[in-house]
């Protein structure tokens, strides 16, 4: 998969999986693409140890679930971190 593919991969996995989650997610289109690359990362690595298969074509429908999976993943871990950023102390 090229470099470009997998960016609009990236952020079409993390669009989805921002989509799929509940509440409000903090951030941009830029960090959706950022979280969406990383997550399309994870769920190709967790992909082809567990299951053995990865991101291999663009339109293949295993390559985009293992990229929203992972783009969820990383939206949740992210949601966690930056939750306890948000709450102010009074």
């Amino acid at each position: 998969m090229s470099f470009l593919a997998f960016l609009l991969l990236g952020l079409i996995a993390g669009a989805i999986a921002k989509a799929i989650l509940p509440g409000r997610q903090g951030g941009g289109w830029f960090m959706t693409l950022l979280l969406g690359v990383v997550g399309a990362l994870l769920g190709g690595w967790l992909g082809s140890v567990i299951f053995g298969i990865g991101l291999e074509e663009f339109w293949s429908i295993q390559t985009w679930l293992v990229a929203i999976v992972g783009a969820i993943i990383v939206l949740l871990i992210y949601g966690l971190v930056t939750r306890n950023s948000r709450r102010t102390t009074t």
